[in-house]
C-alpha cells in the first residue's frame, strides 16, 4: 500500500498536535478525518466560541472535522466508521474508549511528549521541566485499555538544557513528535499494519505527569533555589507560577505575583541554614549581620531582586504583579519600595 492510499483519521487539539498534522498532510498522507475538542467558550460572558488550533488548521486545508461531545455518542461512530480509516493517530487528544482505538484495521497509535513509560500523563513536558530532567523525548505507541501504557512503537531523545523553560522544550518536541509521527505511519505502510512494538517496562517509570491545576503552580519557598528555579521554568510561560506578595504587617492584605523566570545566584543564606523567623533587625541596625533569615525574605541590589529560599538566595527575573503585564524585576523595583517589609509566601 502506497501512504496516499491509507486512510488516516487524526486526532488532537492543542497547538502540539498542529506539528503532527501539518507534516502528515504536507508530506501527501492520506489524512481523510479530523477529531478534535468541541470549540471552547471564552471571553467575559464565555460568549465567544473560540475553535482549537488543530481545528483551525483543517478547516484552512479542506479537511472534515468532527467535535464530539462523548467519545461514545452513537452518532459520533457512525459518523468516524464511515470515514473506513485504516489507521488513526493521536496526538494530545483525551482518553479513547475501546469502540473507538481499536475501530482501524492497523490500529490506532499516540504521540506522547516524554520518554514512556516515564511521565505517564496529562503534563509530560512541565514536569520533566520541573523535576530539572536534562533528557527528554518523544513515544509512539499503540492504544490500549489503560492511558499511556501501550506496547511502544519507536522513541527519540530530547536534550533539556538548564535554562529552558516550557516552551522552549514543547516547540522542540511539537517538532521531533511530527518526524517520530510520519516515521511511525511509514513503519505501519511497510509492515502491513504489522509494525514492531514493545510492551512498557513499569519499573522504568519513575515519575508520573499529572494535569497541572492553579494550586499546583504555587511557589515553595522551603524548598532549594534549585528545585524553585526548575519549578518556574517548568510553568513558564504558562501555566505561570505564583505565590503570594506578603506584607510583613499582618494587617495588610497580600497580592498574587506570577515568577516567569529566576536566576540561581550560588549566594549562601544566613550560613545555608535558614529559619522560619523574622529576621533580628536590631542587630541590622547596628550593623551586625542578622543570624537568621526568614524563607521568603526579599532584598534588592543594584536593581535586582532576591528572595531567599531554605539554602540559597534566588533571583526574580521577571514577574508580573496582579492587574499588570508581565515584566522584568529591574522594572518592576521603580515602583516597589523596601521589598525588605514583604515575605513571598
Amino acid at each position: 500500500m502506497e501512504k496516499k492510499n491509507l486512510r488516516i483519521v487524526f486526532m488532537g487539539t492543542p497547538e502540539f498536535a498542529v506539528g503532527s498534522l501539518q507534516r502528515l498532510v504536507e508530506n501527501g498522507y492520506n489524512v481523510v478525518a479530523v477529531v478534535t475538542q468541541p470549540d471552547k467558550p471564552v471571553g467575559r460572558h464565555a460568549s465567544v466560541l473560540r475553535p482549537s488550533p488543530v481545528k483551525e488548521y483543517a478547516l484552512a486545508h479542506g479537511l472534515p472535522v468532527l467535535q464530539p461531545l462523548k467519545m461514545k455518542d452513537e452518532h459520533f461512530l457512525e459518523q468516524l466508521r464511515s470515514y473506513n480509516a485504516d489507521l488513526q493517530v493521536v496526538v494530545a487528544f483525551r482518553m479513547l474508549p475501546e469502540v473507538v482505538w481499536a475501530m482501524p484495521r492497523f490500529g490506532t497509535f499516540n504521540v506522547h511528549a516524554a520518554l514512556l513509560p516515564d511521565y505517564r500523563g496529562a503534563a509530560p513536558i512541565n514536569w520533566a521541566v520541573i523535576n530539572g530532567e536534562t533528557l527528554t523525548g518523544v513515544t509512539t505507541f499503540f492504544l490500549d485499555h489503560d492511558i499511556d501504557t501501550g506496547r511502544i512503537i519507536a522513541q527519540r531523545q530530547f536534550p533539556i538544557p538548564d535554562d529552558a523553560d516550557v516552551e522552549y522544550v514543547y516547540d522542540g518536541l511539537m517538532q521531533l513528535g511530527a518526524q517520530l509521527c510520519t516515521h511511525t505511519v511509514d513503519l505501519v505502510l511497510s509492515t502491513d499494519g504489522n509494525a514492531p512494538s514493545q510492551p512498557q517496562q513499569d519499573s522504568d517509570a519513575r515519575h508520573a505527569a499529572p494535569k497541572i491545576f492553579k494550586e499546583t503552580c504555587a511557589i515553595d519557598f522551603s524548598l532549594t533555589a534549585k528545585r524553585i528555579y526548575d519549578f518556574v521554568r517548568g510553568l513558564s510561560p504558562a501555566p505561570g507560577a505564583w505565590c503570594l506578595l506578603t506584607p510583613r504587617d499582618a494587617n495588610a492584605p497580600a497580592q498574587v505575583l506570577k515568577v516567569y523566570k529566576t536566576a540561581k545566584t550560588g549566594e549562601s543564606v544566613a550560613g545555608g541554614a535558614l529559619v522560619s523567623s523574622a529576621p533580628d533587625h536590631n542587630a541590622a541596625n547596628t550593623g551586625d549581620q542578622p543570624t537568621s533569615v526568614e524563607v521568603g525574605t526579599l532584598k534588592a541590589e543594584n536593581r535586582r531582586l532576591f528572595v531567599a529560599t531554605v539554602d540559597e538566595w534566588l533571583e526574580i527575573v521577571e514577574l508580573q504583579p496582579a492587574g499588570k503585564k508581565r515584566m522584568a524585576a529591574r522594572d518592576y523595583l521603580n515602583g516597589f519600595q523596601h521589598p525588605e517589609h514583604f515575605l513571598l509566601k
